[in-house]
């Protein structure tokens, strides 16, 4: 992001909610390490003093309407009282909420990206931030995503998990984001918190 005053790494951590877990396809989710691979992501940047911002989306389908019983965040995680929680009705993070602004303030200039789904929320959220500015470093093993159905004429076919994650790294390297894993973005954060 513009100007050397930005140089803290903020991490967002997209829709992880129980709405989800109402949709039949839950049960065909991929990365078994997810809730795991979220926690230790959540501890590194807490060991390193920098930003954990959440988000909740919702839309018109019934699972993710504000004030169903399963519109929150899943059990697992417990955002302290100063990390905020967003809630956004685009599949990016940044245009129906004010999280632009809240990192600038934060002098935020690089954006680490987990949770659900890899491919939509996540990715988008990683484009949209790239194309502002800032620094990001998707870490594939803490997002999650299903398996996508295509309908055809004659029966039905599925793009596999593999393929789908696949496809969004390549997308995303070397053009809008670093395909990281947790720990090398934890070893990176634990480099500049002793420099």
């Amino acid at each position: 992001m513009a100007g050397s005053d930005h140089t803290r790494n903020a991490l967002l951590v997209i829709d992880i909610q129980d709405s989800f877990k109402s949709m039949p396809r839950w049960q065909h989710r991929n990365n078994p390490g997810f809730e795991a691979n979220v926690l230790r992501l959540i501890d590194a940047f807490h060991v390193a003093r920098e930003p954990v911002i959440y988000f909740l989306h919702s839309d018109e389908d019934e699972h993710f309407k504000v004030g169903r019983p399963d519109y929150r965040l899943m059990d697992f995680l417990a955002p302290r009282e100063d990390e905020p929680i967003l809630h956004k009705t685009s599949r990016n993070c940044f245009t129906s909420t004010n999280l632009l602004q809240i990192l600038l303030h934060l002098h935020v200039g690089r954006v680490t990206i987990a949770g659900i789904q890899t491919e939509q929320c996540c990715e988008t959220t990683a484009r949209i931030a790239a194309d502002m500015g800032f620094e990001v470093d998707f870490v594939t093993e803490a997002t999650l995503t299903f398996p996508i159905p295509k309908t055809l004429e004659h029966g039905s076919e599925t793009l596999p998990v593999d393929a789908v994650v696949e496809r969004t790294e390549y997308a995303l390297r070397r053009r809008f984001a670093r395909i990281c894993t947790v720990d090398s973005v934890s070893a990176e954060l634990a480099l500049r918190k002793s420099a």
